[in-house]
Formats: structure tokens, C-alpha cells, sequence
């Protein structure tokens, strides 16, 4: 017996065959199919008669008529099969062309009623229907209910052997066998304050609208489901840790006014204000979760040290203490990072008498009474289990098997948000008192992201940068202004200062697609082959001949351009103590210029960088462009960021203007929003966040709507317990989601 949670290989009309395809968009079930939405509508909903759609050449028309000759014919010059047909009704006639589908002269037979949607085209032989869309009918005018024409029609997401065609074959019979039986998740209460359509109706209006009307009400009501399920499990989480005990760690000012009185800087207002609350949730018995925004170079760094310090020799200090010394886990995602954060930290806490250790991979240091030296694994673990270690720092490696610490108090996780649940769970090893957890990210989150995704964590932002900073300047540079932009490079490089140059990461099967089309003279549109976090690339706006390898680049620039000047390479396949070699070089300024693919953690602070030279500027998101500009700008010297671009398209140079005019990473973050829509700049693969929801993002108002919802419904039944469907429901779409 077929239910919702028959597996969909046991369906008619699908098979072993098609569910392999269909499994590629999760859809396992019948209830994921009839859950697997369109993205879009084509409207045939008005049929007109053939005359009038002869007089609309060029538009997008429906007509009904009767078969009246049929005929297959195959273009030797092309290698085409072509089906023609002629219809006919009682004002005119009408030819009907379909390429490579030689089956439709076999299933149609004259005398036949068809309906057909599409393109009204003039050929040779006067006007046409190219390719519409066409579905049998009983006769014209006939009160039937048509699928695939005649009416809103719905069109999904395909892929190769599954068409839109094909779904709506096999989805409409399903919606009318099991629809009435998907059971009502959204809590009455709910449904009636937003007047919302009830799920089997709206299901239905989705798939198969009778108006435009009634599929954005269905629509409506599912985005503000699935947001409303995200805030529900972001919140639930928050709720789990509120009953967890924490180690309190009281502020010890007296320490802390020591530690900002020997900076060789001030701290901003929005640093101090940072810290503050940071320093007062690690006061509390409740572990503290928290993100700490900030652009780069804004000095997060700084503030996690004070909270570190804080942990460490504050805690033991204090009457209200045990007097036991805590231990901070400090994790970066990569080794250059984690390499620099030990160095940093290390040399702001040199005068508290704090050992700081460092693993990645194999390489193990420890920072103590003033000196740094190289140990093996097993000492540091040992040390790190003894409580001889009182900061870590490292990457994955510090949650590996066999990393214990003897009492852990602070986690700082940098640019590692979406994954503090896991790692701190990997961190506590079962422990009774949970670790505060303090995230860090340069990436500015829109607010509707932040009241979602991070809906869990407690946000701080440092909106100001250090004093002595000047504005960066951006400039887009012409394709002609590319040697005026190359001369002033070689004088800021004559004063010894440095230049970044980042180049678009193209992936192997990028190129040999593009290599392919070049061949065969062909042009594809929006082909995305850059990595998640790129904007997709278009070959039709982009010249083949222009996408480049890094490595093509690098001897561009390196014999063509700057010939005079030293230029090195950096890219993901390098060894890490290669790419640490190649940064302090840079840094101490035996490099002048550094290329670098986009994906490469560039992220070691240089105060002699003053350039930072983007090729392919069109091709990266704006929040993605601010993070690469803020690699320079981090001296009192004057900086600049020269975004090359060969795409002259009215949406990049909003983008890109955006950019010029603003050095607001978070004013940015909301632009991007704006200008390339949720699913673009946040990916529904990377995040699993579904497409509703995706558009939802766009709305404040439904966002903060979703989110008074959701805390209304806990408060009121912290377990679900009486909304058995919704606790469900959730239980369904927390194995669909992940923030990762």
C-alpha cells in the first residue's frame, strides 16, 4: 500500500532509474515530491483562437485546434528530425514545428485535439508555433482541466531525463491520491492570525495555481513556515543551553586596565563596548554564545585576547573564583591563520606570565616565560591534559581524538560560527560545566541572516576601525586604463610598499568545459563554475580567451608586465610551510607583489600592503570583494583597491559601484542582499536552507514576523509536546538543514 512515506522507486510512472535522479534533489519519499515546489510559472492561462494568435508574432500565446496533417521529416544539413504539424479551429490554421521529437508524429494522429503554449515565430513558410508546449484534449472549448497547458503551469528545477513535463505527469495524480491526507503542521493559532492557506490547499496552489493570487498566498504561507521551523530550532538550541552551567569567570578590572594600558594602541569605543559584554556574559553560570562581527582589521583579535587573559589569570585571581586557573581553546581555519593568532596573542599576553600553545597538523609549539619552542605532539598534549597550557590555538587539530583539556572555560572559534555547536560539543567531551563560546567572522550578516542562521547566537559588532586608518580608495579600472593602473603599481612598489593580486579560482572542469565550447564555437549561458562563493560565471559575457589560469597569469605579469619586480605565487595546493615562507617574505618585504586564487586564506597581517588588485572583480559577491579590499589599508599609509573588470553588464557595475561608494562592510552585506537575492549570495547547497526561505531572507518584516512566532510557541511549550505535527515537522526539516 502506497502512503506519503512510500519511497518513491515504489511509485508508479518512476522506477529504480528515475529515483536515482530524483534523489539528487532529496527527494526520497512521496511526501518529498509533492513538497518538491516550482520555481517558477510559464502563463498560458489565456487561450486565445489561431487567428488572433497569428496577429501577436512574438509572443507567448495558447491555442486549441484539430489535427489536419502530420508530417516527419529529417534535415541532412543540421542532422534534425523535425515533427510538423498543422492545426486548425473554426477562424484559421496554423503550423506547429518540434525539433528532435520524432515520437510526437507517432503519437499524434490526425483528427486529434491538442492544445499547444508558445512562441508564435515567421518562417519561410509564414507564421508558426516553435516548440510550444502541447497536451491532448477531448475538442476545442472543451470545460477539461488541462496540466501542461491552458492554465498557470508550473515549471521545477530539472535535470538531465527529469523534466518540468515529466514532474507535473507524475505529481498531479499523487496530489489528488495522498494530498488530503499531509497533515497540518503550522499550530491553528498561527494560521488563523496570518489568515494562511491551510497546507493541503496550499500545496495544491502551488503546484497547480488557479491565479497568480493563490499561488503567492501559498508561497506566503510556506516561506513564513520554513523560516518559522529555522527560528524554531535555532531558538530550541539556545533554550538546551540555557539549562547547562557554565564556569563563571568575574571580571578582574584591575587586570584588564594593565593589559589595555600596555597596548601600543587605543582601543575604539566599539572595541570597549565589545569586550564589555563579552567580559559580563563570562560572569554568568550560563554558557555564553556569542557573535563578534567585525570588518577585517577592525582589531577582533584584540578584544578575544582580553576575554582569553580574562579566563586564564583573572579567574584564579579573584575572591569569587576557585582559585583554579581555566583554559581557552582558541581555533582558526587555517594553519596561516592559527600561525598568526599564536604569534599575536602570544606577544600582547607576554607580560601576564601566559603559556600559550599552538597545534596543527604536526606542528606543535608553546609560548612561555617569554620564549617560544617547537615540542612534540605528545608533550603538548600532555601539557594541555595538565593544565600547563593555558590558551590553545590550532585548527581541526585541537578537537581530534586524544586532545583532552583539564578544564576548559572559553572557546574562541575565528570566521568558525556555523560550526561552535559541533566543535564545542567535540571540545566539553561530556563534561559537567559547558565552555562560554565566542565566535568571530569578518563576513558581515545581514540582519535577517543574523535573526536566523546565527538566531542562536548573541551578536556584537565592532562598527568603527582604529584611528590612524585612511579610507581606502577604489577605483574600477577600464580594460584601456589597465597600463596607467600598472605604472602607479610599479611606484608604490619603487617606495617599497606591497601589492596584493587576487585572481578568480577557474576549476579544472571549468576549463575544459570552456575549452570545449571555444572548439565547437558555441556559447553557454550562466554556466556557474566557480566555487560556492562566487557568483556564477556567464561565457557569453566573459570571453573564453580571458579566463585564465593562475599560472598563465603569474607569467603574464611576471615577464610581461612587471618584469623588473618579484612575484610570487600562492595558491591551495602548496604545502602549509611553504605558503607560511611565502607570507612573512612577503611581509618583511622581499616579495613585492603576491598572486593568489581567492580561495587561499590571505589573511596574515602586512602594513606595508597598500594595493590590492582584484582581476575578475565581476565575478565575486560584494561582501567577498570588501573582505579582499580590507587585506590592505592596515598602516597610516594611503591604500588602494583596483577592481579589473571585462564584464560591462548594468548588474556588475552596480555591484562594483556599490563598492567604490561605500567601506561599510555591513552596508555592503545588506546591498548584496538586495542586488543578487539570497539563494546567490548564500547558496541553498552550502547551507541547506531551502528556497522559501532563501526568498524570505529578503524580508525584514517576516523575518523578526517568524522569529515572535517561533518564541511565543516555546515559551508556551518549550518541548512541543502539544503540537505533535510541528514537533514532527521539525524533526523532518532539521535533517534537511545544516549550517555548515
Amino acid at each position: 500500500m502506497i502512503t506519503l512515506a512510500t519511497k518513491i522507486e515504489e511509485i508508479p510512472r518512476v522506477g529504480v532509474a528515475y529515483a536515482k535522479k530524483l534523489k539528487k534533489f532529496g527527494i526520497k519519499t512521496v511526501q518529498d515530491l509533492l513538497f518538491y515546489f516550482p520555481a517558477r510559472y510559464d502563463d498560458f492561462s489565456q487561450i486565445v483562437s489561431i487567428k488572433e494568435a497569428k496577429q501577436r508574432l512574438g509572443e507567448t500565446v495558447c491555442v486549441q485546434g484539430q489535427i489536419i496533417q502530420i508530417e516527419s521529416t529529417h534535415t541532412f544539413k543540421k542532422f534534425m528530425n523535425l515533427t510538423q504539424v498543422i492545426i486548425q479551429d473554426d477562424t484559421a490554421e496554423i503550423g506547429v514545428v518540434w525539433f528532435n521529437q520524432p515520437y510526437l508524429a507517432k503519437s499524434f494522429k490526425e483528427d486529434d485535439f491538442i492544445c499547444v503554449a508558445g512562441k508564435v515565430s515567421l518562417g519561410k513558410e509564414g507564421i508558426y508555433f516553435n516548440s510550444p508546449a502541447y497536451e491532448r484534449i477531448n475538442g476545442i472549448g472543451e470545460n477539461e482541466e488541462l496540466t501542461h497547458t491552458g492554465r498557470i503551469v508550473p515549471v521545477y528545477a530539472e535535470t538531465r531525463g527529469v523534466t518540468s513535463r515529466w514532474l507535473r505527469y507524475v505529481i498531479k495524480p499523487l496530489l489528488y491520491r495522498f494530498c488530503e491526507q499531509i497533515a497540518e503542521s503550522l499550530p491553528k493559532e498561527i494560521i488563523k492570525q496570518h489568515k494562511f492557506l491551510p497546507i493541503q490547499e496550499a500545496v495544491w496552489q502551488l503546484h497547480f495555481p488557479e491565479s497568480f493570487e493563490h499561488a503567492d498566498a501559498a508561497k506566503a504561507r510556506f516561506s513564513f513556515e520554513e523560516l518559522f521551523l529555522i527560528q524554531l530550532n535555532v531558538l530550541k538550541e539556545k533554550i538546551k543551553l540555557m539549562v547547562k552551567k557554565a564556569h563563571a569567570c568575574p571580571m578582574d578590572a584591575n587586570l584588564l586596565k594593565k593589559f589595555t594600558d600596555d597596548l601600543p594602541f587605543q582601543l575604539t569605543n566599539s572595541q570597549k563596548k565589545c569586550a564589555y559584554a563579552i567580559l559580563k556574559d563570562l560572569e554568568k553560570t550560563v554558557p555564553m554564545s556569542r557573535l563578534l562581527e567585525g570588518d577585517v582589521g577592525s582589531g577582533k583579535t584584540v578584544v578575544a585576547a582580553m576575554a582569553a587573559l580574562n579566563v586564564t589569570k583573572g579567574f584564579a585571581a579573584s575572591a569569587k573564583g576557585s582559585g583554579e586557573p581555566k583554559q581557552v581553546a582558541f581555533m582558526a581555519p587555517t594553519e596561516i591563520l592559527a600561525k598568526q593568532h599564536f604569534k599575536s596573542v602570544s606577544e600582547m599576553l607576554k607580560p601576564f606570565g601566559v603559556t600559550v600553545g599552538m597545534l596543527t597538523g604536526k606542528d606543535a609549539r608553546i609560548f612561555r616565560d617569554g620564549e617560544t619552542f617547537e615540542v612534540s605532539k605528545k608533550s603538548f598534549t600532555g601539557d594541555l591534559e595538565n593544565g600547563q597550557i593555558d590558551i590553545a590555538i590550532g585548527t581541526h587539530s585541537l578537537i581530534q581524538k586524544g586532545i583532552i583539556f583539564k578544564d576548559l572555560a572559553l572557546v574562541i572559534l575565528d570566521e568558525q560560527h556555523r560550526f561552535g555547536v559541533e566543535q564545542r560539543d567535540h571540545l566539553i567531551k561530556n563534561k559537567k560545566l559547558v565552555p562560554h563560546l565566542l565566535s568571530m567572522t569578518a563576513t558581515p550578516i545581514p540582519r535577517t541572516l543574523a535573526l536566523t542562521a546565527y538566531g542562536d547566537l548573541d551578536l556584537s559588532l565592532i562598527d568603527e576601525m582604529p584611528a590612524n586608518r585612511k579610507k581606502i580608495k577604489t577605483i574600477i579600472v577600464e580594460p584601456q586604463q589597465r597600463k596607467e593602473a600598472y605604472e602607479f603599481i610599479k611606484n608604490e612598489v619603487a617606495e617599497g610598499k606591497g601589492v596584493f593580486v587576487i585572481f578568480p579560482k577557474i576549476d579544472s572542469a571549468a576549463s575544459k568545459l570552456a575549452e570545449t565550447i571555444k572548439t565547437k564555437g558555441g556559447v553557454v549561458g550562466s554556466v556557474g563554475f566557480a566555487p560556492q562563493n562566487y557568483s556564477p560565471l556567464s561565457l557569453s559575457s566573459l570571453a573564453i580567451n580571458e579566463v585564465k589560469a593562475l599560472k598563465e597569469e603569474y607569467e603574464k605579469l611576471s615577464k610581461e608586465v612587471f618584469p623588473d619586480l618579484r612575484i610570487t605565487m600562492l595558491h591551495g595546493k602548496m604545502k602549509a610551510p611553504e605558503k607560511e615562507r611565502i607570507m612573512l617574505d612577503f611581509k618583511k618585504g622581499e616579495i613585492d607583489i603576491l598572486l593568489s586564487t581567492s580561495v587561499v586564506e590571505v589573511g596574515v597581517d602586512v602594513p606595508r600592503a597598500t594595493i590590492m588588485m582584484i582581476e575578475g572583480a565581476e565575478r565575486f559577491g560584494l561582501s567577498q570583494l570588501h573582505q579582499f579590499r580590507g587585506r590592505v589599508g592596515r598602516s597610516d599609509m594611503q591604500s588602494y583597491c583596483f577592481l579589473f573588470t571585462t564584464d560591462p553588464s548594468m548588474l556588475n557595475r552596480k555591484r562594483l559601484k556599490a563598492l567604490v561608494e561605500s567601506n561599510n562592510g555591513f552596508e555592503l552585506a545588506e546591498k548584496d542582499l538586495e542586488i543578487r537575492g539570497p539563494g546567490s549570495l548564500y547558496g541553498t547547497q552550502q547551507w541547506g536552507i531551502p528556497d522559501m526561505a532563501m526568498q524570505g531572507l529578503s524580508n525584514i518584516f517576516l523575518v523578526e514576523k517568524t522569529r515572535a512566532a517561533a518564541k511565543e510557541i516555546l515559551e508556551k511549550d518549550p518541548k512541543l509536546d502539544k503540537y505533535p505535527e510541528l514537533k514532527e515537522r521539525l524533526k523532518e526539516f532539521q535533517k534537511r538543514i545544516h549550517f555548515e
